[in-house]
């Protein structure tokens, strides 16, 4: 009999994925220790590497647990799927495999399935750290929405629902991460904006670098702005530019904190690449990539702490 930890190393699936697999399918039942600690023998095994090979190819967690109990799919005629791992020893999605996931999502988005949704949410969570998956996948997955939902393959309430169960995900990392003593640095979106998975990523991925921060979210107003950072005392701000429709706004946010001395103003986000307006002069660009951004704040930030 195996840990849940044991199991997790043997079958090559994440521990969170395994509960998630138990809880909303039944496909795994273990047994409970007195304590009610999770024990698993070599037929778990066998199912764990079966749905991660079967879901890997392209069924839905839902479609491979219910072909596995009713004995659709053999065990036996499953071949298991090489994934290549972490330096941690933790398996890590490959190009292919993250693309199968990414379409697996949208899929299950556009069918209204929760289930199958925040298993996949599940699945991509557990295949490696936090720094790395948010570029490569969780964020390409929040993208591929938006593109499913503009080419008419989504509705608004799928979307919705899809980037709801995401932004929970995102705001348990950021929680996971610990509540600051001290905040160093603030990060939102404009007055108008409310696209906020990469802004809160972003947050959750500079709290993870033991920086404090003090997100405050989507549609955030100008004075709302500058009273957080004259409240902390914050040594940074970030704003999030993500549409076209953003940037003026984006440039009233600079504006004013740069007007209040605020030591360091930055902005990121799909619609930051080009320079804001000439009001907004002095903030500094940060890097695209959600953890390449984090490193420079969190650099930053130290520099003026010395």
């Amino acid at each position: 009999m195996y840990t849940i930890k044991e199991a997790s190393a043997r079958s090559g699936v994440g521990a969170p994925l395994i509960r998630a697999w138990e809880r909303r399918y039944g496909v795994i039942r273990p047994v409970r220790t007195p304590s009610g600690y999770r024990l698993y023998d070599d037929g778990t095994i066998r199912v764990l590497v079966a749905m991660q090979s079967l879901v890997a190819s392209g069924w839905t967690a839902s479609e491979a647990a219910r072909a596995i109990g009713s004995g659709e799919v053999r065990l036996d005629d499953v071949v298991p799927v090489a994934r290549p791992t972490l330096a941690s020893g933790r398996p890590s999605p490959g190009p292919d495999h993250r693309q199968q996931l990414i379409a697996r999502f949208v899929r299950a988005a556009e069918a209204n399935s929760a289930p199958d949704t925040e298993s996949v949410l599940d699945e991509m969570l557990a295949s490696g750290s936090f720094e790395s998956i948010v570029d490569d996948l969780l964020l390409p997955a929040a993208a591929a929405l938006g593109d499913a939902w503009a080419e008419g393959r989504l509705s608004v309430a799928g979307e919705h629902a899809a980037s709801g169960a995401m932004g929970r995900r995102l705001a348990a990392a950021f929680q996971a991460a610990g509540a600051p003593r001290k905040v160093s640095v603030v990060v939102g979106l404009p007055p108008g904006s409310r696209h906020e998975l990469g802004a809160l990523a972003f947050a959750a991925a500079l709290r993870r670098r033991g920086i404090g921060v003090l997100y405050l979210g989507s549609d955030v107003t100008v004075d709302g702005w500058v009273d957080a950072l004259a409240r902390t005392r914050a040594k940074a701000a970030v704003v999030g530019v993500i549409t076209d429709d953003d940037r003026e706004s984006a440039a009233d946010v600079v504006a004013a904190l740069l007007a209040h001395d605020v030591p360091l103003v930055a902005v990121g986000g799909a619609a930051s690449a080009t320079p804001l307006s000439a009001k907004s002069g002095g903030a500094v660009q940060i890097p695209d990539r959600v953890v390449e951004a984090a490193a420079s704040i969190a650099e930053a930030v130290g520099r003026r702490g010395r």
